[in-house]
């Protein structure tokens, strides 16, 4: 009963149009105010230990790097290379176009980032060479979402807040922990290098059929060329990933490096950016910051009701109890999830259903790396899907394309990501081998 008011009351308020975050602290206050008697002291005790977490502090570093690196001209660069490496294939511009998305990506942590910096660049170029407008689009919009499947990821760090402090009785009575977020940036490499390859195989197969414009094959001095020009932004996948792996630092300090780093090679190295450019990505990065940890701090608010009112145990009890087995409740979970990614953002989906599903799939033996990685899997694909995809919303900004046509652009590819969806959920080897080979 508790939890059919918590989510009828939440989903009314958001049916107002009130936004996601207000929506889940007047949830939290109204029902903690009439129907328990948990004293309001307790509230603002939980506010402030929720967002206490070192984790979090990672989100506000990886958007200012992102937002350095998408106004320092890495991405133009990165294009450069990508071109020059593949340019010469079927479909070549679109190609590199998927390739630059997933190195662009191993360096923001940002979907939406990485769809304006890859696509307002390589979009028009594009058009000028013959590709039809759709087709370009779609391969930006899809290859975009790679942003928080390829690692860093603010998402897997969203995942790894959510569920951080949680342990959970797995199927044998052992107790286990939560994913750290350097668990999930490593089990992240293998999946986001393959779905890069889905996506690339797509363009590439849809470009032949249609005999889409190559490019002439480069020289190798060109490809040095491109190379040397792109590497001060290659050298960053190293710096956050060898770093995190090599035990130099924590994920949240590789995220901290990362943003001085970016400003480095953006404003001294490339210079593209100058000194006078610098406030204005700082306000820029701190407005998305302040989004973001506001939705953090009501989430959290939300999650503490559920664990108080033993919403997730009961769940789990239930599942169990009815027999239902790992298959079935992740095909529960997916349909849930691409549900809820028609009404609702990637961050405000991981920061409520994690702290519920979590410890469900933990009693039914789902290990939390795994479970973590299909939950990316999902929110990519729900960025990338109507009404409320926000790579939609971004790629509609820069290709001047209605809602309606880009959902029939994006077609080919969202089929593809949602066969890798299934490909994810029920072969956990593809997540689980590379950190168990790290000794993570």
């Amino acid at each position: 009963m508790s939890a059919l008011i918590i989510f009828g009351l939440l989903v009314a308020l958001m049916l107002t149009g009130m936004p996601i975050s207000i929506s889940l602290g007047l949830t939290v206050l109204t029902f903690l105010f009439t129907m328990t008697e948990v004293p309001i002291d307790t509230v603002a005790l939980k506010l402030f230990t929720g967002i206490e977490k070192f984790e979090i502090m990672a989100i506000p570093f990886f958007i200012l790097a992102g937002n350095f690196l998408t106004h320092g001209g890495v991405a133009k660069r990165m294009i450069n290379f990508a071109t020059a490496m593949v340019g010469h294939w079927h479909g070549g511009l679109g190609l590199a176009g998927v390739i630059a998305c997933a190195l662009f990506a191993a360096v923001s942590g940002s979907s939406p980032a990485t769809v304006v910096a890859i696509g307002s660049v390589i979009l028009p170029a594009m058009v000028a060479q013959g590709f039809p407008k759709r087709f370009g689009a779609g391969v930006i919009t899809t290859s975009g979402a790679l942003g928080i499947l390829i690692p860093p990821s603010i998402v897997m760090v969203m995942y790894a807040v959510a569920t951080s402090g949680m342990l959970v009785e797995g199927p044998n009575g052992e107790v286990v922990d939560a994913a750290s977020v350097g668990e999930l940036f490593i089990a992240g490499v293998v999946p986001g290098m393959m779905l890069a390859a889905f996506l690339a195989f797509t363009t590439w197969y849809r470009a032949r059929k249609n005999n889409y414009p190559r490019l002439p094959k480069a020289s190798f001095r060109a490809r040095w060329t491109a190379f040397r020009e792109a590497i001060w932004g290659l050298l960053l996948i190293i710096v956050v990933i060898g770093g995190i792996y090599a035990g130099i630092f924590t994920p949240t300090e590789a995220a901290a490096m990362s943003a001085v780093y970016a400003f480095v090679i953006s404003v001294f190295v490339y210079k593209d950016l100058t000194l006078r450019d610098v406030p204005r990505v700082l306000l820029a990065s701190a407005n998305m910051s302040a989004m973001l940890l506001y939705i953090i701090t009501n989430a959290v608010l939300f999650s503490f009701l559920m664990t108080h009112e033993g919403i997730p145990q009961a769940l789990g009890t239930w599942m169990v109890d009815a027999g239902l087995s790992w298959w079935m409740f992740l095909i529960i979970v997916n349909v849930l999830l691409l549900a809820a990614g028609n009404f609702m953002e990637p961050s405000s989906i991981v920061l409520i259903m994690a702290p519920i599903l979590f410890p469900v799939a933990v009693r039914l033996g789902i290990d939390p790396v795994h479970f973590g990685i299909m939950i990316v899997v999902n929110m990519e694909v729900g960025m990338c899907h109507p009404p409320v995809g926000l790579n939609l919303y971004v790629a509609s900004g820069i290709t001047k394309m209605g809602i309606t046509e880009l959902t029939v652009a994006v077609w080919p590819w969202l089929m593809t990501m949602l066969i890798f969806l299934v490909l994810i959920t029920y072969v956990p080897a593809i997540t689980l081998t590379l950190p168990h080979l790290l000794g993570m």
